[in-house]
Formats: structure tokens, C-alpha cells, sequence
């Protein structure tokens, strides 16, 4: 699957083609002078797990060689996870009909089931081989990594050392710190800034939107009852023809046009050519502070590709957990506390010890 980031790119923008810089997966960043959270660090699992990142990728590999489809699903979590109370895997918790989880507010509703059963079986995977030393917040951050790489983006380190959160976020708390597909720039620059995250870490991690798929619901105010006029007109009859046809549908589409399925700089080519399908989207184009940094992503891939891993770094250190904070789940969607499994097995022992 990594074979295929390394193409030729050419790409149209309003009408004038334009020949890119030439595509990279590989990006070189200087990761001494990154910022990380104390109790992160680039080779925290080096002597605990040391084929930790071997494992997850090489098994990524085989379930994308099947559905590629799934990178998007695990990145999209990663997202998901950390923009509600920090990078902690709280989204990965199962919730119940009197204690509701993360996964069942608006904003998650669409993530996708296979992803969290994805990341619990690479946890599975690593702690037979490791002992439970690896948590699975750190675990989804590298799957996430490594969505992005295999589908065709860039490659870059991914500082670890997290713990797992003990609380669930409130649905209230959900829908109020994950970035709605219905918001403006203006909006969004604002929200990110509560989260150190600036316009080009907006524009950067937008990006990801250049793979997955996105629901009717999430862009139908663009098309009914009256068409943004910031949408191109073919793209926009195209979408209310196949895939849209009424208010309610419930169809999906893909998020990139241009190449669904491959991580590369085209989703910025839409934006210029006024056929993003959010407005979170094509509003990135339309305002001033954000219009050149669309640009200069559109016509230079390895750019994107740069800035897009520094701002995943960056992201993936929102409010984590380390050293004795949190824990390391025995399973990614239940808390150890509520682990009727694990409890079991920690008693066994109690008592076998005590023989």
C-alpha cells in the first residue's frame, strides 16, 4: 500500500495547470526542537516493547489490503479522541443505556465500529507480546500514523508515553469540543485556539479530510433548499442527482473527488476549485486567513505533507495522561475498574500467591 505515495502529481486549479512539487511519504522534521509533554517521549517503548510499532503497521497492512477504507476510520477516531477531554482514548469506551458514552453523541454516531474493534485487536496483539505496558491511547495514535502512511501520506515519529483515561466525557462535553462540519472559519480559528492549535494547524489537519467518506447529513444545508454559491454548480447537480436526492437522505459520498482513497494534497485541488462538500470545508478558501494556506497546500504536496505531521503531533498531545496518571486498559472499550475479565484474573493470582 506504501507503494503508491510516491507518484507524479499534476494537478488543476481554476482552469491553469500547474505541476506540483514532486510527492513524498517520507518527511524530515527536526524532532528535537517539537515541543512534548513531559512524560512523552520518542522512544518511551524501546526497551518494553520494542517491535511496538512493527506489530501495529505490518498488521494494518493486511486489513487495508482488504479495506483501505478502514485508514479513514482510524483516523478519524484519533481526531475524535483527542479533541474531547485529551488524547486518552475515552472515545474507544462502550457505554450503557444509563451511562451514555462518547461513541453515542451526534458528533461519533458515524465513526466507524470496525475502527474501535480494529484498535483493541492491535491492542490484543501487542500485549501478548509486550505484557500490558502499552496503552491504548498510545496504540490509536499509531494506528493513526500509520492510516495516513499506508494510504499514501506522510511518515513521521509519533512521541508515546500515554495512559488511559478513567472518566467518560459527557455527551454535552462532545458536542461542544468536536468541530462541527457546519462551522465557519471564523468559528473553528476560535475553537482551535482553546486547544493551542492555530489557523495553519486548522488548515493542516482539514487535510484529513482527503480520505473517508461523509454522510448526506453533514453538507445537505449547502445544496436544500437553496445552493451555497460557493459550490461549484456542476458539483453541486452531480451531488443532488446521485447522491443527495432529498433533505433526508442518507447516503454517503466520498470526501475527495479527485482521489478517495489515496492521502495526498487533491482535497486542498477541491477546495480551490469550489467543490469541498462541508462548509468547514470550502469556508477555508473563502476566508482570508486560511485562503493562502489552501493554496500553497493545493500546489505543493510536500508541504502539506510537512505540516500536516507536525500538526498531528502537536494535536496528538492534547491534555494526555502520564506517568501514574490514568491507566493501561486489559481492554481498549472498558475501563479496568469495570473489567469483569480482568478483576477475575487479578484475584486468581491474589489467591494463588497466597497459596
Amino acid at each position: 500500500m506504501a507503494g503508491f505515495a510516491s507518484f507524479s502529481c499534476v494537478l488543476l486549479i481554476s482552469s491553469v495547470l500547474l505541476a506540483s512539487y514532486a510527492c513524498a511519504s517520507e518527511v524530515e522534521l527536526d524532532y528535537a526542537s517539537i515541543p512534548i509533554e513531559t512524560g512523552l517521549s520518542w522512544d518511551f517503548h524501546d526497551s518494553s516493547c520494542p517491535k511496538l510499532e512493527s506489530i501495529i503497521r505490518k498488521e494494518l497492512k493486511k486489513i487495508f489490503k482488504k479495506d483501505i477504507g478502514q485508514a479513514a476510520g482510524l483516523l478519524r477516531v484519533h481526531f475524535h479522541d483527542c479533541f474531547v477531554q485529551g488524547c486518552d482514548s475515552s472515545v474507544l469506551l462502550d457505554g450503557s443505556a444509563s451511562r451514555p458514552s462518547e461513541q453515542d453523541a451526534p458528533p461519533n454516531v458515524f465513526l466507524r465500529a470496525k475502527a474501535f474493534e480494529i484498535i483493541d485487536d492491535l491492542r490484543e496483539l501487542v500485549h501478548k507480546k509486550c505484557g500490558r505496558v502499552v496503552s491504548c491511547s498510545d496504540i490509536t495514535a499509531l494506528a493513526a500514523r500509520d492510516s495516513v502512511f499506508l494510504s499514501g501520506g506522510p511518515d513521521y515519529e509519533v512521541p508515546l508515553g500515554r495512559r488511559d483515561g478513567l472518566s467518560f466525557a459527557t455527551q454535552e462535553a462532545t458536542l461542544q469540543n468536536l468541530p462541527s462540519p457546519q462551522n465557519n472559519t471564523a468559528i473553528l480559528i476560535d475553537a482551535l485556539a482553546l486547544k493551542n492549535l492555530d489557523a495553519t494547524d486548522l488548515v493542516a489537519l482539514s487535510g484529513g479530510h482527503t480520505i473517508g467518506l461523509a454522510h448526506c447529513s453533514a453538507f445537505i444545508e449547502r445544496l436544500y433548499p437553496t445552493q451555497d454559491p460557493t459550490m461549484d454548480k456542476s458539483f453541486a447537480a452531480d451531488l443532488k442527482k446521485d447522491v443527495c436526492p432529498t433533505t433526508d437522505s442518507n447516503n454517503t459520498t466520498v470526501e475527495d473527488i479527485r482521489t478517495p482513497d489515496k492521502f495526498d494534497n487533491k482535497y486542498y485541488v477541491n477546495l480551490v476549485n469550489r467543490q469541498g462538500l462541508f462548509t468547514s470545508d470550502q469556508d477555508l478558501y473563502t476566508d482570508s486567513r486560511t485562503k493562502d494556506i489552501v493554496t500553497s497546500f493545493a500546489v505543493n504536496e510536500h508541504l502539506f505533507f510537512e505540516q500536516f505531521a507536525k500538526s498531528m503531533i502537536k494535536m496528538g498531545q492534547l491534555t494526555v495522561l502520564t506517568g501514574n496518571a490514568g491507566e493501561i486498559r486489559a481492554n481498549c472499550s472498558v475501563r479496568n475498574a469495570d473489567n469483569v475479565k480482568l478483576i477475575k484474573t487479578v484475584v486468581e493470582e491474589e489467591e494463588a500467591a497466597e497459596l
